[in-house]
């Protein structure tokens, strides 16, 4: 039985490289280079297939691959059904966080129960994040350049991903909360955990020593 991989160009994939090396698992071709979508690597039983980060998931969950490498922040998003996550991988560490403009008191605003508008592409994780402390929100989607809808009027805060905040500062945001650290997680499908046991977990245990 073949193995099937999901990964996500850019840093994700650069980063599991080492960690796919210590498996035994080297691709053929540069996914950075190459257009194909379906990678072999050396070893007859594993391949690649190169998806969206946002996903990997849903061909994990689904079955079309067995197991493959999400950010939390996807996984938070997709809420994570039917997958198993045995390994974080400390890899693509960064933070989710809330950011607001300089000058915008967050706190006093959260404190006096106003209504936030929240410009996100991370609906669900916003939602569920606000809900709990009690902060009636309406939440704007976005799919780029976060930083500009509170400049421009559209948003009084954002919710997004925060590695070194040089983004933030640069447009006169500052992070105000973080919601979570972030980092990739080996993610399985639970049903080809149990029919391709034999062959996933010494490929589980090898990326788990990897990260350690």
């Amino acid at each position: 039985m073949s193995i099937t991989l999901a990964l996500s160009k850019g840093r994700i994939f650069e980063e599991t490289l080492p960690l796919l090396a210590a498996a035994g698992i080297e691709p053929t071709e540069d996914p950075e280079r190459s257009r194909k979508l379906i990678i072999a690597t050396n070893r007859p039983d594993v391949r690649l297939i190169i998806v969206r980060a946002t996903d990997v998931p849903t061909y994990v969950q689904h079955g079309a691959a067995d197991l493959g490498v999400a950010g939390k922040d996807v996984l938070m998003e997709h809420g994570g059904e039917g997958l198993y996550q045995p390994v974080d991988l400390n890899i693509a560490r960064c933070r989710m966080m809330v950011a607001a403009p300089l000058g915008f008191d967050y706190e006093a605003a959260v404190r006096r129960g106003a209504r936030l508008r929240v410009a996100t592409k991370y609906v669900q994780t916003a939602r569920l994040f606000f809900a709990a402390k009690g902060v009636h929100v309406d939440l704007i989607k976005l799919y780029g350049s976060m930083e500009l809808a509170p400049l421009v009027g559209l948003a009084d805060v954002i919710v997004d991903l925060v590695s070194t905040g040089g983004t933030l500062k640069a447009n006169n945001l500052a992070a105000v909360e973080e919601i979570a650290p972030i980092s990739s997680r080996l993610i399985v499908n639970q049903a080809a955990l149990k029919l391709k046991h034999r062959q996933l977990q010494p490929i589980i245990d090898a990326f788990r020593r990897a990260a350690a």
